[in-house]
């Protein structure tokens, strides 16, 4: 290996390693992997910020747009709320749930698209007593299924896309077709949509709510309360006060000053300004706000005097701004008008105080809001669970408008009348023009970290290209897998491209894999084509673990999964992609090596 090469190597070894334990955050972590090759000269000045000129970036940033105006939307609340209303049983909901949400996938971002569908999903199942963790990981998957449909299904179409407009190895090979994706994906669709019908309701767990449960268990909300001044509690032990037996609440750790005491026993004597530690259901938190004199939540501050107050939950989303913060460092109250009450975080018993707590994916948060609270809301901080009373909603003659402006750039694309970035451009125009959007607005409907960590994963991939990196190890490939044909080459792709999506990021993987399936496909003299769709559909199938992709993690506190939950329906899942994706694409191209 050359010095070049070593460098690459140690640099991708950094970038799996920092995904995988989260030491940076994904940002981060891929701006510093290219300033080192950028410092150590790999890369010139020009080749590491070159990703962000890149065409489908743009596409990517107004796509996100667009799907945030459709999030706000009656359009589709509309839908889905009579869409749901005459279903009975669950196999006939999840029917119902995985094939039109596949369909809008196709060509809206899944991420507002399983945003807006949840609360639908968690409605229902409570109305009909099933489980949400029988519901929300089919969501999620079938949200999946239908970003592999079309080019920009999904944000993993657009980066290879984005990359195959970087390679060198084709110089004819300038761009994938938004139907290019479309015979393959919709097969799998079917057999992936299939599969959830008949084998999610065995294969998911039956667990309780977790925003319900009042057991102690770990699927509990921490809320964390102060004995006011002047308490009627004060003195008394904790038997005495009737601190033991509270319906839904579960008194568990009593902090006084740096002092914690835990386990908390029935004579332990309680103090003005102890702050008592409890687990507890979103109901008797609620309660306690309003009819508790004794005890105030320790976040609550003004918001206890505030006329108008609303107890709201909400879900960290996977790019948010206050993840690896903790509370007292996220600003939440200013920034949002609303107060931090209660954590919910699966899997984890959480101690201590809340304000120390650092918020990461997929928390679920228990908020008291004020009045401003629905204009702040607009984020992509985090979702709501439950969505709040009159937040303001785009209407629906505009939100057709925005449906049909989305499809007419789509068909002008598809047909080569117009570019797709061009389209879109203007369709924003019309936007702004008709005030269905505001550019002010625009700005926070951005996932900057989103645009940093796709522009620099286009930088590293040339520098495995320039190095002669990728063609030596698609060399090791052909040496190895070359005697046992196409269809092993395929497997052996996709599995590698699959196992660092699932560990890492799926754009991190394919930022790594898509060069050295380029160098392969030129060496073997094949088609570049089917090789592209391979690394995009293998990156996408995030089905194995809940941190692969960002639909995923949405639904993993909601649903009180754990890891093997998603292992255990995502494993026959991802077999199922696999197959259909290597052998659809075999015969669709009608590849064979010599």
């Amino acid at each position: 290996m050359t010095f070049d090469q070593i460098i690459v190597a140690i640099v991708i070894l950094f970038l799996i390693i920092s995904l995988y334990k989260n030491l940076l955050g994904p940002g981060l972590s891929f701006f510093t992997a290219i300033a080192i090759l950028g410092v150590s000269g790999v890369l010139t000045p020009k080749e590491m910020t070159h990703g962000f000129a890149n065409e489908q970036l743009g596409v990517i940033i107004i796509l996100l747009l667009i799907g945030e105006l459709i999030r706000k939307s009656t359009i589709l609340d509309n839908f889905f709320n009579n869409f749901f209303k005459s279903t009975t049983t669950h196999k006939k909901f999840i029917f119902k749930l995985i094939f039109p949400v596949a369909t809008l996938s196709a060509i809206i971002n899944n991420t507002p698209l399983v945003a807006i569908i949840m609360p639908y999903v968690h409605k229902w199942g409570k109305s009909h007593n099933i489980s949400p963790s029988k519901l929300l990981i089919p969501l999620s998957y079938a949200a999946i299924l239908g970003g592999t449909a079309t080019l920009i299904g999904t944000s993993t179409n657009l980066v290879v896309n984005g990359m195959v407009e970087d390679q060198s190895f084709f110089p004819d090979f300038k761009s994938l077709g938004i139907f290019d994706f479309t015979p393959v994906g919709v097969s799998m669709i079917i057999f992936g949509g299939l599969y959830l019908v008949f084998a999610s309701n065995k294969l998911l767990p039956d667990k309780s709510d977790p925003l319900d449960n009042i057991s102690l268990k770990s699927r509990e909300y921490l809320v964390e309360v102060k004995v006011v001044k002047g308490s009627d509690l004060h003195n008394k032990t904790v038997e005495e006060a009737n601190l033991r037996n509270l319906k839904g609440l579960f008194l568990f750790e009593i902090v006084r000053g740096e002092k914690s005491i835990s386990p908390v026993k029935p004579q332990t004597t309680i103090f003005e300004d102890d702050l008592l530690i409890f687990a507890g259901n979103t109901v008797t938190i609620a309660d306690m706000i309003e009819n508790n004199n004794n005890l105030k939540p320790s976040q609550l501050g003004m918001f206890s005097k505030k006329r108008k107050t609303s107890v709201v939950e909400v879900v960290v989303s996977p790019n948010s701004s206050l993840i690896n913060k903790t509370v007292k460092e996220s600003g939440f109250r200013g920034k949002f008008d609303a107060a931090i009450i209660a954590i919910h975080r699966n899997g984890e018993k959480l101690r201590g105080k809340i304000g120390e707590i650092t918020l990461l994916p997929g928390d679920l948060l228990l908020l008291v809001t004020g009045e401003d609270f629905e204009e702040r809301a607009d984020s992509n901080d985090f979702f709501l669970l439950n969505e709040v009373k009159n937040i303001k909603k785009i209407p629906a003659s505009q939100s057709l408008f925005i449906i049909g402006g989305l499809l007419t750039s789509i068909i002008l694309s598809a047909l080569n009348i117009i570019p797709l970035f061009n389209s879109l451009i203007i369709f924003m125009v019309l936007l702004f023009i008709f005030k269905i959007a505001n550019p002010k607005d625009m700005p926070k409907s951005i996932n900057y970290d989103l645009v940093m960590i796709i522009a620099l994963s286009l930088a590293l991939g040339t520098a495995i290209t320039k190095t002669g990196l990728a063609s030596d190890i698609s060399e090791l490939f052909i040496r190895f897998l070359k005697p046992y044909g196409i269809f092993i080459i395929f497997l052996g792709i996709f599995i590698l491209t699959n196992l660092l999506a699932s560990i890492i990021t799926n754009i991190g993987a394919v930022a790594i894999i898509f060069p050295m399936s380029m160098s392969l496909a030129y060496q073997l003299g094949a088609d570049p084509k089917p090789f592209a769709l391979l690394v995009a559909y293998a990156g996408a199938a995030s089905f194995l673990t809940p941190i692969g992709y960002q639909t995923n993690l949405m639904v993993y506190g909601p649903g009180g999964y754990n890891f093997k939950d998603f292992f255990k329906i995502g494993l026959p899942m991802t077999i199922i992609y696999m197959l259909v994706a290597t052998i659809g694409l075999i015969l669709q191209f009608g590849l064979r090596i010599n």
